[in-house]
């Protein structure tokens, strides 16, 4: 099963046809749940899958007592697959009418045998409501892939399909859709600027576990030592939180299916953080944007809060102060929020980003393209706040709002190259003395003082201290250019007024003159 990646990592191919194959069998199904449906029993192939190419391996060498070993599974990070959920006995009773309790029991026997899936799976096949008959034509889709054996592991098939069948439901839903996906791109962007290594990674709302998996794919690209000296490998701890439990299964099964393990909890960060004493040297998160029932009033004393209370109508500076909360002596944090967390002043937000600012804790600055999320038409910003910052008394805008590419009529996505031009500025900016590797770009970035952001009353939107892109020459003498811009106005304005008279004619041929004026 060939991909074929574009530079942002997203993936066009099979992908695409399976998706499309799978979409017609939804029928009128909701997509939201739908989803659960596809992506329980593409991860049900997945470990079937790695499972059987094992289990021939081990049965040709040491025989069928051993192939039946559990252990012998573990040993080799493969999920142990009991005979009643491997793929081949659900093959061969797609189409009976029993096909759900069939999948049902096999989901129930695997989290059985593998604790680390507990609570994990979907289990609710044999519900009336679903389509038996498409259920089994899916089963029987699904099960023309390879996506777990040693080839397609090597290749991250089901990565890949996983990934694109999460960004399709989540275009597909909507905005209910999009609160569990981040666009690949913006993962990437947020984990090439922060450049986690090692140590702790945190996201208390981590949704589908994007984060966690780019920044595992970051450590796995970098292992050989491309361009950073061989820091990276490997070694990093992942925590993490989800509120919805649909959305914690998915989780904990994009994790699963690449082998990754952390630490993902189910429940609500800010009434029951489920990491209360942990200080992380990452953070990386896209939270909810503006919402306004989150629960406030009940934590108007909560010791997060060192920066401000936030308003009780609007989470935005909760999150924040709860990610400053949870940061290590020199930890750093990159997380998305709506654009009006740049400048409001409602409600005391402005006081708590004056007293963040204030605090040296806001580091950089970013200003996104429009249309890159799924899940709202809210211009979105990229906050990264740090302790321990290399550049006391500055912060670093970057405005990237020209940057990206359309994929779709109403998509857009960063490249590559943008991600880079993102990136290599605020490492530039942060490791080098201005002049000796940085360099501000008039329309672009901008390292301003803090007197500067002061004047502007704490405001942070960068197009306020990038400036203007200087415009290129174009050669043309400025009295030839202004002779011809005002021959083009004269022939205009000339114009304007032929289609004027030539209206006045029309309506006074219907009866509908315009009457002139006292002093026409």
């Amino acid at each position: 099963m060939a991909t074929k990646p574009t530079d942002s990592g997203a993936t066009t191919g099979h992908e695409a046809e399976l998706w499309a194959m799978a979409d017609a069998l939804r029928g009128s199904m909701d997509a939201a749940e739908y989803k659960h449906v596809v992506l329980g029993l593409i991860f049900l192939k997945y470990i079937s899958d790695a499972f059987e190419e094992h289990h021939a391996a081990v049965l040709a060498e040491w025989g069928e007592e051993a192939a039946e070993d559990g252990d012998e599974y573990i040993a080799e990070n493969i999920f142990w697959v009991p005979p009643e959920a491997r793929w081949p006995h659900l093959k061969a009773r797609a189409r009976q009418a029993t096909i759900g309790q069939t999948v049902d029991r096999a989901m129930a026997a695997i989290e059985r045998d593998n604790p680390a899936l507990k609570e994990v799976l979907a289990k609710d096949y044999a519900r009336p409501a679903l389509d038996k008959q498409r259920l089994g034509q899916l089963i029987d889709m699904i099960g023309n892939i390879r996506v777990g054996d040693a080839e397609a592991r090597s290749r991250d098939v089901l990565g890949r399909v996983y990934e694109y069948f999460l960004s399709q439901f989540a275009s597909a839903e909507g905005k209910r859709g999009g609160e569990f996906y981040t666009p690949r791109c913006v993962v990437k962007l947020l984990v090439e600027m922060l450049e986690p290594y090692r140590g702790r990674v945190y996201d208390p709302c981590c949704g589908s576990s994007g984060m966690f998996v780019q920044s595992i794919e970051f450590i796995r690209a970098h292992a050989s030592g491309n361009g950073n000296g061989g820091r990276a490998r490997g070694d990093i701890s992942i925590y993490g939180q989800e509120s919805n439990y649909t959305t914690w299964r998915l989780a904990k099964m994009n994790l699963a299916i690449r082998g990754i393990g952390g630490q993902i909890a189910h429940g609500d960060s800010f009434h029951n953080d489920r990491h209360p004493d942990l200080k992380a040297d990452f953070i990386l998160a896209n939270p909810p944007f503006n919402v306004s029932d989150w629960g406030g009033e009940r934590l108007a004393e909560d010791k997060r809060w060192r920066h401000g209370v936030p308003p009780k109508g609007n989470a935005n500076f909760a999150w924040v102060q709860h990610m400053v909360h949870h940061l290590a002596p020199r930890g750093i944090a990159g997380f998305v929020l709506a654009n009006g967390s740049m400048s409001s002043n409602q409600s005391g937000e402005g006081k708590i980003r004056k007293n963040m600012i204030e605090a040296e804790l806001v580091d950089c600055m970013v200003a996104l393209p429009g249309q890159l999320f799924y899940s709202t038409q809210i211009p979105a910003c990229l906050w990264f706040l740090a302790r321990a910052r290399q550049r006391q008394g500055e912060i670093l805008f970057i405005d990237a709002r020209k940057l990206g590419r359309m994929v779709d009529r109403t998509h857009r996505e960063l490249t590559d190259e943008d991600i880079a031009r993102i990136a290599d500025t605020y490492h530039a900016w942060r490791t080098e003395e201005e002049g000796d590797g940085y360099a501000d770009v008039p329309g672009f970035c901008k390292s301003a003082s803090l007197d500067e952001v002061r004047k502007h009353s704490h405001v942070l939107t960068p197009g306020r201290y990038v400036g203007v892109e200087p415009q290129e020459d174009d050669g043309e003498p400025f009295e030839d250019k202004m002779t011809r811009l005002v021959a083009a106005l004269r022939e205009q304005q000339a114009e304007g007024a032929r289609l004027e008279a030539a209206i006045a004619e029309n309506l006074e041929a219907l009866g509908f003159g315009l009457r002139r004026s006292a002093t026409g």
